[in-house]
């Protein structure tokens, strides 16, 4: 009897612990004012948006192959200046995280560098080719001098991404 009531309380005491740490690091759709938002893509619908501190340590723990569905708030580092076919998002750290489009169903505008957005997509982690790298760097605007100093592959965190939401 004394191990059951043990074990009650630390399950409580556990549960009681993770709960609080999620209220810290996601908020729901629910919290999103629309109007506040234009929308791209399919709706935003995950009941937990993390916050972009929780997802570098969401991608630090992936290997090649690993994939997951995700919502995720962030600022705009890049994109693409052609087309606004791709985006690249601050991370917590130095890493970013390379955002292309589902099937190619929409675009994002091309001068939201700097905005605030909200992602819902598949997360997962790829090898980009130092040729992608290089057409990438074109379609963001980059000199032929960066452009010709990409000479190895690069390990890239990676979404695709069924629906955007940027603040206005």
């Amino acid at each position: 009897m004394k191990r059951k009531l043990l074990f009650i309380a630390g399950l409580i005491y556990l549960l009681g612990c993770t709960s609080e740490s999620k209220e810290k690091q996601s908020f729901s759709v629910k919290d999103i004012v629309v109007t506040n938002y234009d929308s791209f893509g399919s709706e935003v619908t995950s009941e937990n948006i993390i916050q972009v501190q929780q997802l570098t340590n969401t991608y630090k723990n992936f290997k090649q192959g690993d994939t997951i569905d995700i919502a995720f708030s962030s600022i705009v580092n890049d994109v693409c200046k052609a087309k606004g076919c791709w985006m690249k998002l601050k991370t917590s750290h130095a890493e970013e995280v390379m955002v292309k489009f589902k099937d190619y169903s929409f675009f994002v505008p091309k001068d939201i560098e700097k905005d605030t957005v909200i992602v819902q997509g598949k997360a997962y982690i790829s090898e980009t080719s130092v040729e992608e790298l290089r057409h990438l760097a074109s379609d963001a605007g980059k000199s032929k001098e960066e452009i010709d100093a990409i000479i190895a592959p690069r390990k890239t965190y990676s979404l695709i991404a069924d629906g955007v939401l940027i603040k206005k």
